[in-house]
């Protein structure tokens, strides 16, 4: 393959707001022997790709950087210690950074090769949402067939994959969301009930549809101690974001009293730590995908030129499903 020496990307030159990214002209990654270069098709646009830029996320790369953590594509070349993939495949990957730009690096191990009639769009919103969702579900929380699971923030990317994830696992869904909009979306995805926070005491309509046994929540504030009151005895609630920026002080004597627990979910964590565990996993989401169990609920379309746009609409929690740029 005649790859080029430069492409173009999406950089960040200092941490701040998402105004400051800029598309321009920038030399192609290195990659390690354990690495492969993808011809990046699509870039999946997510929560934490924000929070890096803005320098608030758990790791902070090297300035300048380009962000982005998921891609789909074609593999242009591989390091000498990758047997899996060769170039030509069709792979769904994962990264810190690095994805918004015509080329990105992926580590191997988190990388997958994809049918040649698979669609690159959908794959590529794929691994962080359903990843996380089924890291969650699955690994953390121990999903039973039966149970019932609370998903704050359904109309989201990654609470779009807990609904739909959840009723794979057999589970009955509840989607909370702060409009009609957001819950007649979380409807299409599947929910068995919808609460509207907004407008209704969500403590309260949670308990009258019976209690829950998991809570999926990605958004954090004050809907996550009226979730966590809702739990019944044993009960697990799931952290796995802050999307409203606030960060909850539940008090200590509810667990206790509840006998419920508190479980972190950090999927980048768990793919860096457990890599044979992840893949399993996300060859389980490949297959769904393939039968069609699951549908990634792609809105909204942007250019890549169009990449601060696009994550502006996730910063301002004014996204509905998936979003996705075009390389």
């Amino acid at each position: 393959m005649n790859t080029p020496e430069s492409m173009k990307a999406l950089v960040c030159h200092e941490f701040g707001t998402v105004d400051s990214l800029r598309l321009e002209k920038v030399k192609l990654p290195p990659f390690a022997t354990d690495e492969i270069l993808v011809k990046v098709n699509f870039c999946g646009v997510n929560f934490p790709d924000t929070l890096i830029v803005e320098g608030k996320y758990q790791f902070r790369p090297e300035l300048p950087f380009v962000p982005g953590g998921e891609v789909s594509g074609v593999v242009e070349q591989v390091g000498n210690d990758v047997r899996d993939l060769k170039p030509g495949d069709l792979v769904i990957a994962a990264m810190g950074w690095g994805g918004y730009g015509e080329y990105a690096v992926a580590k191997a191990q988190n990388s997958f090769r994809i049918k040649s009639g698979g669609s690159l769009k959908e794959g590529a919103v794929l691994l962080e949402t359903y990843g996380t969702a089924i890291h969650a579900l699955k690994d953390r929380a121990n999903l039973h067939e039966g149970e019932t699971m609370v998903v704050l923030g359904a109309a989201g990317g990654t609470g779009t994959a807990a609904v739909q994830l959840g009723k794979v696992f057999g589970a009955t869904v509840i989607a909370v969301a702060g409009s009609d909009e957001k819950l007649s979306f979380a409807r299409q995805a599947g929910a068995d009930h919808i609460i509207n926070y907004q407008k209704e005491d969500l403590k309260d309509s949670l308990k009258r549809l019976g209690g829950a046994d998991v809570v999926f929540d990605p958004v954090g504030g004050e809907a996550s101690e009226a979730a966590f009151r809702a739990l019944k005895p044993g009960g697990r609630h799931l952290v796995v974001g802050f999307a409203s920026g606030k960060i909850p002080h539940l008090p200590w004597n509810l667990p206790l009293l509840k006998s419920a627990s508190i479980v972190g979910v950090f999927w980048g964590h768990f793919w860096r730590n457990q890599p044979v565990d992840n893949r399993r996993n996300i060859h389980q989401l490949i297959q769904w995908l393939d039968q069609k169990e699951i549908r990634p609920m792609i809105t909204k379309e942007f250019d890549l030129s169009e990449g601060v746009e696009a994550l502006k609409m996730i910063r301002d929690r004014k996204a509905i499903g998936k979003i996705v740029l075009k390389v």
